[in-house]
């Protein structure tokens, strides 16, 4: 009689081989059901979030005013940028970024007159700031530019390398037409009310990708960097009252946060220009 071996052969499978292949194809499963689960779920929270209603520019609200006593060193101050250096979400000038920076530089050591204006677009990526800068230059130079982008750079999730780019580009155009800058890196946009989790945890992610390529490009450029994201996010999260009525826009109190934040850069560039 022929005796048989008690080893199996290449292609033959014991009971725990056969289990741990079962295992694996429902765990193959599951990622893939929770993958296109997942995606779903993000698909829908972008559609609710780009529909939903937001706050509009006040057509009312002047974008160009003179704050500080007269006679008080001049000092030529405009604002580049999205819907931020527009001051979207509020309805009067003093609550707007540009209005409050003005009224603390105004009312600050220096003591200046500041002459405010602001070229902003609401919508506006880092792609749009060339044109911009064009209309910032027209006319009278400014002595300090602050620059207000990314949010929607990261909200469309582009890619930050490339918005860095134009951005950096943007602060060298002015810093060699002889303009202090100073860009207030893209916020914490894992702080706002009007994305839904875990969407808002994907828009934060690529909104703190954005600032860093942001640093970079605007050092190399030339220009001072304030990190809002950082310095202002955690009053962000835990304040909803710094939101407007949309849950995504600042509120008066959120921008007054912004300007504090960024207040000692602005005036360090300030105090430069004044010795051009």
């Amino acid at each position: 009689m022929t005796e048989h071996s008690g080893s199996h052969g290449a292609g033959d499978r014991g009971p725990g081989a056969e289990l741990a292949l079962r295992l694996a194809r429902a765990a193959a499963l599951s990622l893939i059901a929770g993958t296109i689960g997942g995606a779903a779920v993000l698909a829908g929270e972008a559609f609710v979030a780009r529909n939903r209603p937001y706050a509009q520019p006040e057509l009312g609200l002047a974008l160009r005013a003179t704050v500080g006593r007269p006679g008080a060193p001049p000092l030529r101050l405009v604002l580049l940028g999205d819907s931020s250096a527009l001051g979207v979400g509020v309805g009067r000038l003093g609550d707007t970024i540009g209005g409050q920076l003005a009224h603390l530089l105004a009312e600050g050591p220096a003591g200046r007159q500041v002459h405010l204006s602001s070229v902003g677009v609401s919508g506006s990526r880092s792609t749009d700031l060339a044109t911009q800068v064009a209309r910032a230059l027209l006319g009278p130079r400014p002595d300090v530019a602050v620059i207000l982008i990314g949010a929607n750079d990261a909200t469309a999730l582009r890619r930050p390398a490339e918005a860095g780019a134009y951005l950096g580009a943007a602060v060298r155009r002015l810093r060699e037409a002889h303009v202090e800058v100073v860009v207030g890196t893209c916020p914490d946009l894992g702080a706002v009310h009007a994305i839904a989790p875990p969407l808002r945890q994907v828009v934060g992610w690529a909104g703190r990708r954005v600032a860093r390529a942001q640093t970079v490009a605007v050092l190399d450029a030339g220009g001072s960097v304030v990190d809002l994201g950082t310095e202002t996010g955690p009053v962000f999260r835990a304040d909803a009252g710094t939101f407007c009525h949309d849950g995504f826009h600042p509120s008066a109190d959120g921008y007054r946060i912004w300007a504090h934040a960024l207040i000692p850069a602005v005036a360090a560039a300030a105090n430069v220009a004044s010795r051009h």
